[in-house]
């Protein structure tokens, strides 16, 4: 059993402050929350919202269809009432207009004003929420004891007391599963899991979506005896984030994609020096500017390729929180193993969603260093030396006395002195290039899931999973023997699960948030494989489980 709730509103009107407390409890009390946000890039005004759907077992989607709207303004009303289900109901203040029968207006802004401020109305609303789902409101007291200060801590207490008195009991919650788990979002996943992995840098210049993974190493940076760099820009940050390595501190820079293009020449500069370096681009709608606070999975081709030359990198795609934080932590011991930049794909939909998810186990993090013992001779030390895998020795600068390591952007022999000679750069070309032979017997193969036969294989990556795994079983109910692959790791490409499950299926579609299919032509690239049709999504919407559901059902792909 489980209920869909939308709380939405203008920008500053405090839907993040109330869905904040109601996900966090709901959590606390045994229930498996998601929680997805759609908001503008303003500071006030225009129409934000928040869903939040939660119930006594995990949940990996969010879902079109709801149970309650928590209407601040009269726009929510009009935008979403018609996802309202037969049994759902609108909570909204009596100035606002709506025809529905089942609208529970409450006379929520005078309440606010009463206590002292209209902007309490949230507050009046969130204490309404907890009556109607017959939940006590003191957890919800124990958040706003720790939010607010003094003087609005007592007000806001008042406010939501009073809205628990407004109404009545009208939905049965189900039994909470009584598990223990935590509440967080991606990116706050992908900064754990760095911080597990003994990351000691990390570089950033603010942008949307991916600004709360600096946010969260800066709250934590004292204590994690971590630097965090707000750099004057994506440049630099990413300049210095490969100092940092080349020092031999474990570093990480962020950005979504129009940060990410202004680091690509750098980039190629992590791939010459062959300096470790773990990348995260949370991805939003482009081109340019394009949707700045939006989802998409357009740069997929994009990061593969991005940085004039050629040199071996890695791209994975998370997946889920709990992905997020495992994989992140894997990508710094393959960034210095094999000394190449891993890049880290996510999206605003995964880097937002707050989703319960069982604790961590740091137990399963490994710290790995990858460096050379200390060398018998002093002077220049062959940092690029030729090997059979292709992997140098490394060691990093000051670590021995009387002992040194040169770098430089340009092509280089052994010992890094600039070099034009035709065999050296043959050489070294092969050398670095050698690396993703190794690199391909570590590769992760796609999760799979659905029928062992299936007539129908649908085929995604990263943030895709939640709604194709849930997609696969609303399918299976209706008898259909369909299967799905989601790609973590997407470069190189694993082909053993994809060869293996694209030779039984007699039809393949690609799922993808671009308008191109960009993993399905990859895959084409790579195989020769083609997929039969695609069901993609370009809006800047994250698709949901039953969008995928209804596309296969009638056949729109």
């Amino acid at each position: 059993m489980e209920y869909n709730i939308l709380i939405g509103g203008e920008a500053g009107q405090g839907i993040e402050t109330i869905s904040d407390i109601l996900e966090k409890t709901l959590n606390n009390m045994g229930y498996y929350v998601y929680s997805s946000k759609d908001y503008m890039s303003r500071v006030k005004g225009g129409h934000n919202f928040t869903q939040i759907r939660f119930g006594n077992s995990p949940i990996h989607s969010h879902w079109p269809y709801l149970d309650l709207i928590i209407a601040l303004d009269e726009k929510t009303v009009n935008l979403h009432q018609d996802r309202l289900k037969t049994n759902g109901y609108i909570l909204c203040d009596t100035s606002i207009k709506s025809e529905d029968t089942k609208t529970l207006k409450i006379p929520l802004m005078n309440m606010a004003k009463s206590l002292g401020s209209p902007r309490m109305v949230n507050t009046v609303a969130l204490g309404a929420v907890y009556k109607l789902f017959g939940l006590s409101y003191d957890p919800a007291i124990e958040h706003l004891n720790a939010r607010f200060a003094n003087k609005f801590r007592e007000e806001n207490i008042k406010a939501l007391k009073d809205g628990y008195g407004a109404v009545s009991k009208i939905f049965t919650m189900p039994q909470p599963s009584g598990d223990k788990n935590i509440l967080i979002n991606g990116n706050e996943a992908c900064a754990l899991g760095a911080l597990a992995a003994g990351c000691a840098y990390y570089s950033a210049y603010p942008m949307t979506p991916s600004t709360t993974i600096m946010r969260f190493m800066t709250r934590y940076a004292e204590k994690a005896g971590i630097l965090v760099e707000q750099a004057e820009d994506e440049i630099a940050a990413i300049n210095s984030a490969i100092g940092a390595s080349y020092a031999g501190i474990r570093a990480m820079i962020g950005t979504s994609g129009g940060g990410f293009s202004l680091m690509v020449e750098a980039l190629g500069l992590a791939g010459v020096t062959e300096t470790p370096l773990v990348v995260a681009n949370v991805q939003r709608p482009g081109p340019a500017t394009g949707l700045s606070t939006r989802t998409e999975q357009s740069d997929l081709l994009f990061v593969i390729s991005a940085a004039q030359g050629e040199f071996p990198r890695m791209v994975i795609a998370l997946r889920n929180t709990e992905d997020a934080f495992y994989q992140t932590a894997r990508a710094f011991n393959l960034a210095e193993k094999y000394q190449i930049p891993v890049i880290i794909l996510s999206d605003e939909y995964l880097s937002d969603c707050k989703v319960t998810t069982k604790p961590y186990d740091f137990d399963k993090i490994t710290i790995e260093r990858y460096l050379a013992e200390k060398p018998e001779y002093k002077g220049m030390f062959k940092r690029y030396e030729v090997t059979s895998d292709g992997i140098s020795p490394r060691i990093f600068p000051s670590q021995y006395e009387n002992v040194y390591v040169l770098a430089d952007s340009h092509e280089h022999d052994e010992y890094g002195h600039i070099s034009e000679d035709i065999d050296i750069r043959n050489n070294m070309v092969r050398k670095r290039m050698k690396k993703m032979e190794r690199l391909r017997e570590e590769l992760i193969e796609p999760d799979y899931f659905g029928s062992e036969k299936p007539e129908l294989l649908l085929i995604g990556w990263g943030s895709t999973y939640g709604p194709l795994y849930e997609a696969i079983k609303l399918l299976e109910k209706d008898g259909f023997e369909a299967g799905a692959l989601v790609f973590g790791d997407i470069w190189p490409l694993p082909q053993k699960r994809l060869l293996h499950y694209c030779d039984k299926a007699k039809k393949i579609i690609n799922v993808e948030q671009n308008y191109t299919g960009q993993l399905a032509s990859l895959i084409t690239q790579q195989t020769g494989i083609r997929c039969h049709g695609s069901i993609l999504k370009y809006d800047g919407r994250q698709m949901d489980s039953y969008f995928i559901y209804k596309a296969v059902k009638e056949g729109d792909y």
